[in-house]
């Protein structure tokens, strides 16, 4: 059967001349026709691009959509199927009067907006036989597809020739920052810097990994082992630049303390490479960490912050020759425990120990190695800020730290964290999966100033299924509010944007919808949703850059909490 047989080389193409060539070679068959047409939609035109038929037809041409058949029906989505020419308003007559065309049906290609049609003609009037009809459209639909199957695959081409050295730029331009950072000498200056640049780079990392996401999701297990590793490498390269980009963040004290269940082992065990690369090839780092670990409640981030921080002090105290080692083990301290002399007060921890075999110190440098801005390194090799970053990080977290050293002995610093009241199963690193939690229906309104990820944002949530207002500022957000005849499910907001704040806004448009639920998301919050660097009971947040299973499932966290 010629449908069959269209359809079936209609899978296999794989550009947009094969695809058209098909359609004109089978179109005909299928319609037992006088002649066919293939027309696209270009510039508000329709183009007569490829015929067959036993006298010339319109090849080559172009008419206005509102002016031609084949415009009607990509216009309206609707098959034309006109049996007599001369008696039907929508056929621009002048243009017929010179063929032997008599009757007709014109089909539309395309999904939603068709991009393209099917016209088939016949030198004598009335009705086709509705089977006929039936077949065009079949045609049509197996064309559509493959249009769509071409221009993902271009897509896909496109990407893989130019991303993974964008990738690399950024993750190059990411590691130039922390050179920048380490020079720093004041901790403002550090904030303000890293945070203005984590800001506009979370944002086009989330762009890229939403976009690999998708494309993975919809290519599937059928894609190319080539293009799947191609995609693979280079989301891999986007989520190591977001990762160098929240550690950055974590060393100027800029990112939001979430903490949470934590294996400490596994965690060690994750920054391998980290470490010795933070370490440097003449050092050789030893790992003992115990069996059985508690879980602590800590934010993992900081924490790794925090490790390569102690690393990179090891590494210089001992002039990149030496032995660095990393200790991790439960400990029980009751109240004669001999622990006072540190402050550390009678309970559970896991400490961490990183101990090295440099030239240490002596009591009184030990005694200000916390002080901000305290250094002991030349001018321009040291900032002071990496041992306060640690102690303030510890100290907020509940726990302790301790420094034991003397000259010429190497130096020990131990972090001693509380074990968790009731043991949780550890957090994971997640699983990249196309993994939702669908909407209902649900008004979003989304308030981004960076539009690529405004467009990412909206497009997401409406194929989760969600409703979605998108304004780019505060005031745009309060006129949508305003305007709207019903209420709003949730502000989705920006934090950090010119004028008028996310917090601002959230403010404000609670006052003007009383109950309304708000996500903030950010990658970089200047303190504002936070209270001593933790996020507030209540306040809904999503770090950039995230992936569509993360978006999913805090928008339908955010819309399923009780309103208070």
């Amino acid at each position: 059967m010629a449908l069959v047989s269209a359809v079936e080389q209609l899978a296999q193409a794989r550009s947009f001349d094969a695809i058209v060539s098909i359609v004109r070679a089978k179109a005909r068959e299928i319609s037992a026709s006088d002649g066919i047409a293939v027309v696209m939609r270009s510039e508000g035109c329709c183009h007569y691009i490829a015929e067959d038929a036993v006298e010339p037809l319109w090849t080559g041409q172009r008419f206005p959509l509102e002016h031609c058949v084949s415009g009607w029906a990509m216009l309206n989505g609707r098959t034309a199927v006109i049996p007599d020419i001369y008696d039907d308003e929508r056929v621009p007559v002048d243009a017929y009067r010179t063929t032997f065309v008599k009757s007709m049906v014109m089909t539309p290609v395309g999904f939603g907006e068709p991009v393209a049609a099917i016209g088939a003609y016949w030198a004598q009037k009335g009705a086709p036989d509705p089977d006929t009809v039936q077949l065009l459209a079949a045609l049509a639909r197996s064309t559509a597809i493959a249009f769509e199957n071409v221009r993902l695959n271009d897509s896909l081409m496109d990407l893989n020739a130019t991303l993974e050295q964008r990738v690399e730029k950024a993750v190059a331009e990411a590691d130039a920052m922390a050179q920048v950072l380490r020079q720093t000498q004041k901790m403002e200056a550090v904030g303000q810097l890293t945070g203005g640049i984590a800001h506009d780079f979370n944002n086009l990392m989330t762009v890229i990994i939403g976009n690999l996401e998708w494309m993975a999701h919809k290519l599937g297990d059928g894609a190319e082992a080539r293009i799947k590793r191609s995609i693979a490498s280079a989301r891999h390269g986007a989520e190591h630049a977001a990762v160098l980009t929240q550690r950055l963040l974590a060393f100027a004290r800029r990112q939001p303390l979430q903490p949470k269940p934590t294996d400490i082992g596994a965690l060690i065990d994750g920054m391998s490479d980290l470490i010795g690369h933070a370490a440097g090839e003449a050092i050789l780092v030893e790992r003992r960490l115990a069996d059985g670990l508690w879980p602590v409640e800590i934010d993992p981030n900081q924490l790794e912050a925090t490790i390569i921080n102690l690393a990179v002090n090891a590494r210089d105290a001992m002039d990149g020759h030496g032995t660095l080692t990393i200790e991790a083990a439960n400990l029980t301290i009751d109240r004669d425990g001999g622990a006072t002399r540190i402050g550390l007060a009678a309970g559970a921890y896991v400490m961490i120990a990183i101990g090295d075999t440099g030239i240490g110190m002596p009591a009184d440098v030990v005694g200000k190695a916390f002080e901000p801005f305290f250094t002991t390194k030349d001018v321009g090799k040291g900032t002071g800020l990496g041992l306060s970053q640690v102690y303030g990080f510890v100290k907020q977290s509940g726990g302790y730290v301790y420094i034991d050293s003397e000259p010429g002995e190497g130096t020990i610093v131990r972090l001693y964290l509380p074990r968790m009241a009731v043991d949780a199963k550890p957090v994971v690193r997640p699983v990249h999966e196309w993994s939702r939690a669908p909407g209902a229906g649900e008004t979003v309104l989304v308030v981004e100033d960076h539009a690529p990820l405004r467009t990412h944002t909206t497009t997401s949530l409406r194929e989760l299924g969600y409703d979605v207002l998108e304004a780019p500022d505060g005031p745009s957000a309060l006129q949508l509010l305003d305007a709207r005849a019903g209420p709003i499910d949730l502000l989705f907001t920006d934090v950090v944007m010119p004028g008028m704040t996310g917090q601002e806004l959230a403010r404000i448009a609670g006052q003007r919808q009383p109950g309304l639920r708000t996500l903030f998301a950010s990658g970089y919050t200047r303190d504002a949703i936070l209270r001593d660097g933790r996020l507030d009971d209540g306040v809904d947040f999503l770090p950039k850059p995230f992936t569509m299973a993360m978006l999913s499932r805090r928008i339908r966290e955010a819309i399923e909490r009780p309103v208070t």
